[in-house]
C-alpha cells in the first residue's frame, strides 16, 4: 500500500544529488577578476593573446591564481581587489584601445564542478551594485525624421519624371505637396503610388490650390519604429562597451523603452555621458595620388599633405583621406549583411535616402576605379571602417560594401553602420544607483531573513508534528536546495524581489505539508488504521495542494509576461518555487514515509503530533 517502486526512489536520489551539485557553486563566493574581451573585429581572443597578459602582469610582478580564455574571452582571477585594479590597469595600457579591460567577479567553484557548468546564481544590481537606466525612445521624432527622408525621396522622384509641383513641406503627420492644377496633381499621384510605395496619398482641393497628403502606411510605420528601437539598443551596447563593464544588460523593454543596467559602475555621471553620446558615419574619398608607400611613412611620421587626413583602418592600415565629407550616416537609413550577387561572398547592403542617392551617384559617376572610404567618427576619434574600389557608377540609393570580408565581419560591420548614431533621441526617465556595500548589506539582510524564517518554520512544525514534522523539514530543506539549484542552472538573476520569492516559496511549500499531515491525522481520529491513514491522507491533500498551486502558478505567469524588471524577476523565482515545493512536499516527502513506514505490515501507533513515539508490533 505505501511502497514506491525503484524507479522513483532513484528519482528522488537522482534530483537531491543535482541540487546538491548546481546549488554547492553558490556557497564558495566569488574573487576578483579581469576580462578582457574584443572591441573591434580585427581583435582576436587566442593563446597570444593569454601570453601577453600573463606576460604584462608577470612583468610588473602582479599576484595571479589563475588566467584562461573561454567564449567571452580572456579571464584573470587576483588574490584581491588591489591586485586587481592594479592588473587592470596594466592589461589596459598593454593591450591599447582594441580591447574592453573590465572588472569582473568570478565564482570560486572548482574546476570539477565548473566542467559539469555547475555555476553560481547571477547577482542582480540591488545586490551586487551599480548603475540601472530605462530610457524612453521618442518615437515621433523618429517618424519625422523618416518623413523628411521621404520628402528628398518624393522631391527626388518628382524630378527625375520631370513633374512640376509648387511646394513640397513636411508637418507633424504627413507631407503635403503643392501644385497648380490638377492635371499635374493626378500625373504625380500615379507616379508616385508606383516610385514611392510606403506612403498613402490623398488629393485634395485648398484655396485654389491642388494638394497630394502623403502618410507613412502603418505597416511602415510600425517598421520604422522596431528599426529605431533596435538601432538605439545596438547604438548604446557599442556605447556601453567602452565603460569596461563586465557583464552589462542592455535590453528592449515594451515597444519603445530600454532597460541598461550596469553592475559595478558607480560614476553615473560617466555613464550618461556615454549612453547619450552617439557616432557618426562619414562617406569621403581616398587620395589615391598620395596613397604611395614614401607618402605614407611621410604622413605616419608627422607630415601629412594638405588638404589631406591620416586615418588608420581597424587592423592598422593607413590611409589618407581628402578632407572634404561626401556623406555623413544620416543619409544612411539601413545597413544589413548579405552576400555579393555575383561571387557570393559575404557583403554589407547599405540603404541611402533620397539626397544621399543622389549624393552618392554623383561621386561614383566621377571616380569610377578610385577607392571611397567609409569613416565611423566617434568621441573625436576616426576609424576606416572599409574603402572599397568604385567599379560603376551606383544608382538608387542601394550601395553594396564587399572584398576579403567573413560572414562574422559582414554582420559586424553592418551593425557598426547600423549603430553610427542614435535613430531617434532618448530620455532617462528612471535612474537608480546602488553602492557596492549596500548590495552587500542587501545579500546579508535578504539570505539572514530566509535563513531565519526557514529555521522557525522547522522547528514549529518539528515539534508540532513530531516524526512527520522532521520529514516535512526534510522536504522543505529539499525543495530549498532544487530551487537553489534550478536557478543557477538556468542562470536565473536573483534580486531583492527573487529573495522574497524565496521566503514566500518557504510558505507556500510548508503550508502543503501541514495540509498532508493534517489530513493524515484526521484520518487516524476518524479510526482509520496507520497505512490506511497515510494513504488517504497524500491522495485526499494532493487535490487541495493542486488547486492552490495552479492558480497561484497563473497569477506568477501573468506577472512574469506583463511585469517588468524587479516584478518579472519576482514571478520567475516564484514560479520555479511552487513547481519544487509541489514535488517536494508531496513526492519527496511521502518516498520518506514510504521508506520509513512502508516495509512495516503492522503500526500500533503514528508519530505526528502525539506526545508519546509510535509503538510497532511487526
Amino acid at each position: 500500500m505505501n511502497r514506491y517502486p525503484l524507479w522513483k526512489y532513484l528519482i528522488i536520489v537522482g534530483a537531491v544529488i543535482a541540487g546538491v551539485v548546481y546549488t554547492i557553486p553558490n556557497f564558495f563566493g566569488e574573487s576578483p577578476a579581469i576580462q578582457v574581451s574584443p572591441l573591434r573585429t580585427g581583435a582576436k581572443v587566442d593563446i597570444e593573446l593569454l601570453k601577453k597578459i600573463d606576460d604584462l602582469l608577470l612583468k610588473e610582478d602582479i599576484s595571479v591564481q589563475a588566467s584562461y580564455m573561454d567564449k567571452n574571452g580572456v579571464k584573470v582571477r587576483f588574490e584581491d581587489t588591489d591586485a586587481q585594479m592594479k592588473g587592470k590597469d596594466t592589461i589596459q595600457s598593454g593591450l591599447g584601445k582594441d580591447y574592453v579591460v573590465a572588472l569582473n567577479l568570478l565564482p570560486n567553484s572548482p574546476d570539477w564542478l565548473t566542467s559539469l557548468n555547475a555555476l553560481p546564481m547571477y547577482l542582480g544590481l540591488d545586490l551586487r551594485g551599480g548603475v540601472h537606466f530605462l530610457l524612453q525612445v521618442d518615437m515621433p521624432s523618429a517618424l519625422q525624421k523618416a518623413r523628411e527622408s521621404y520628402l528628398q525621396d518624393l522631391r527626388q522622384v518628382m524630378r527625375s519624371e520631370s513633374i512640376r509641383y509648387s511646394k513640397i513641406t513636411s508637418g507633424r503627420t504627413s507631407i503635403d505637396i503643392e501644385f497648380r492644377d490638377e492635371s499635374l496633381r493626378d500625373q504625380a499621384v500615379k507616379t508616385l503610388e508606383i516610385k514611392a510605395s510606403d506612403l498613402d496619398y490623398a488629393t485634395d482641393e485648398r484655396g485654389g490650390t491642388s494638394l497630394i497628403t502623403a502618410q507613412i502606411k502603418p505597416e511602415v510605420e510600425k517598421r520604422i519604429q522596431e528599426f529605431a528601437l533596435q538601432q538605439n539598443i545596438t547604438t548604446l551596447r557599442n556605447r556601453v562597451n567602452e565603460l569596461g563593464v563586465a557583464e552589462p544588460i542592455v535590453q528592449q523593454s515594451g515597444t519603445d523603452r530600454v532597460v541598461v543596467q550596469l553592475p559595478g559602475v558607480q560614476d553615473t555621471a560617466k555613464a550618461k555621458d556615454i549612453l547619450g553620446r552617439t557616432a557618426t558615419l562619414e562617406v569621403r574619398l581616398v587620395d589615391e595620388d598620395k596613397m604611395d608607400p614614401a607618402s605614407l611613412q611621410a604622413a605616419q611620421e608627422g607630415r601629412i599633405p594638405s588638404g589631406d587626413d591620416l586615418i588608420y583602418d581597424r587592423e592598422g592600415t593607413p590611409y589618407l583621406l581628402k578632407k572634404e565629407v561626401i556623406l555623413t550616416g544620416d543619409r544612411i537609413s539601413d545597413a544589413q549583411p548579405g552576400f555579393d550577387n555575383t561571387t557570393s561572398e559575404p557583403a554589407v547592403h547599405l540603404s541611402l535616402d533620397g539626397r544621399g542617392s543622389s549624393i552618392f551617384q554623383m561621386t561614383t559617376r566621377e571616380n569610377v576605379g578610385r577607392r571611397i572610404a567609409m569613416v565611423l567618427v566617434d568621441k573625436g576619434s576616426s576609424e576606416v571602417v572599409t574603402a572599397p574600389v568604385v567599379r560603376a557608377e551606383i544608382a538608387g540609393g542601394r550601395v553594396q560594401i564587399s572584398g576579403s570580408m567573413t560572414t562574422t565581419e559582414a554582420h559586424d560591420t553592418a551593425l557598426l553602420l547600423r549603430a553610427g548614431a542614435l535613430a531617434a533621441p532618448m530620455e532617462i526617465i528612471e535612474e537608480r544607483t546602488v553602492g557596492p556595500s549596500l548590495g552587500a548589506d542587501n545579500i546579508e539582510r535578504g539570505f539572514k531573513s530566509t535563513w531565519i524564517g526557514f529555521a522557525a518554520l522547522a522547528l514549529f512544525i518539528a515539534v508540532y508534528y513530531s516524526a512527520f514534522g522532521v520529514i516535512s523539514v526534510f522536504a522543505l530543506s529539499v525543495n530549498m536546495m532544487l530551487l537553489a539549484a534550478v536557478l543557477s542552472m538556468l542562470q536565473a538573476t536573483l534580486t531583492l524581489p527573487g529573495i522574497a520569492a524565496v521566503a514566500l516559496t518557504l510558505g507556500m511549500a510548508i503550508d502543503a505539508n501541514v495540509l498532508i499531515n493534517e489530513r493524515i491525522r484526521e484520518e487516524i481520529r476518524n479510526g482509520t488504521t496507520p497505512q490506511a491513514a497515510i494513504t488517504a491522507g497524500y491522495e485526499r491533500a494532493w487535490g487541495t495542494i493542486l488547486d492552490s498551486n495552479i492558480t497561484t502558478l497563473i497569477a506568477g505567469i501573468a506577472l512574469f509576461f506583463f511585469g517588468t524588471g524587479p516584478i518579472r524577476g519576482f514571478a520567475v523565482v516564484h514560479c520555479i518555487g511552487i513547481l519544487t515545493s509541489m514535488f517536494s512536499a508531496v513526492f519527496v516527502s511521502r518516498g520518506v514515509v514510504n521508506f520509513i513506514y512502508g516495509r512495516k505490515k503492522r503500526i500500533d501507533k503514528l508519530a505526528i503530533g502525539d506526545s508519546d513515539w509510535y509503538k510497532e508490533s511487526k
